[in-house]
């Protein structure tokens, strides 16, 4: 359905740096759910493209900006390194995606009120049909300026806002992992 009369779909890992997922809700839970993805991306000969956030507090190549020691970037996969929530901000993905003919992103990752939110509305907005791994991403609750975000309705809310969303010619959709196939 995507506009971009590409055929081929790819896996997109959002910032799962230690430095992000830390203090993360259901942090090992929804790496494993991660792990489990890259392993069937793997299996089925989808491409997996990973993204790194940097920013003042994470720094490229500091500890912090590391991705999580459980997941581990093949030779030949793609990182994408950032410092917008967008991955398409000021990145080379859309070239990357372009000559790999890849019209369908599956994303998952972190941290799904900023960068995995992002990314998925700035994709369907240039065409791209997107799936969200439902139990594939996360986010830390945080308090500020007299509000309390409560991770797990920031990611509930995420799931549900892409649900049946589309644009003219493509579409967004949620699946769990144990629907999800390659």
């Amino acid at each position: 359905m995507t506009t971009l009369n590409r055929t081929k779909s790819a896996l997109l890992v959002i910032d799962v740096q230690v430095g992000v997922v830390a203090e993360a809700f259901k942090r090992n839970e929804v790496i494993a759910n991660i792990k489990s993805a890259v392993e069937k991306a793997r299996t089925a000969g989808v491409q997996v493209i990973w993204v790194q956030h940097s920013e003042e507090e994470m720094p490229i190549g500091s500890p912090q900006w590391e991705i999580v020691p459980d997941l581990v970037p093949a030779d030949g996969e793609q990182i994408i390194r950032k410092t917008f929530r967008s991955s398409f901000v000021e990145t080379e993905l859309s070239d990357v995606l372009a000559a790999g003919e890849f019209g369908h992103l599956i994303v998952c990752g972190a941290e799904t009120n900023n960068c995995v939110r992002h990314t998925c509305h700035t994709a369907l907005e240039l065409g791209y049909d997107i799936t969200l791994i439902e139990d594939a991403h996360t986010t830390t609750g945080f308090e500020w300026n007299g509000y309390v975000v409560d991770a797990a309705r920031v990611i509930d809310e995420q799931n549900t806002n892409l649900m049946g969303y589309s644009l003219p010619g493509r579409g967004a959709q949620v699946k769990p992992l144990a629907k999800l196939t390659f």
